[in-house]
């Protein structure tokens, strides 16, 4: 890798999202479908940008007025 390259990832697919989240993959592609999660078609593969997951989990509603 060069000395300049991005080292951080800025996408993830379904079942990384879903490990991430604690959720099924299922529930991943089902909010996908429900355009709760946008994603983007690369080729065959199917990947949730960092921003498309952080905007997905800031409008989730909150627990006891506690932030989630």
């Amino acid at each position: 890798m060069e000395p300049n390259a991005i080292s951080e990832k800025r996408s993830f697919r379904p079942a990384e999202v879903a490990q991430r989240n604690g959720i099924s993959e299922r529930t991943v592609y089902s909010l996908i479908a429900a355009g709760a999660l946008q994603a983007v078609k690369l080729g065959r593969a199917t990947l949730i940008t960092v921003e498309a997951e952080t905007a997905w989990l800031e409008s989730l509603p909150a627990r006891n007025g506690k932030v989630a």
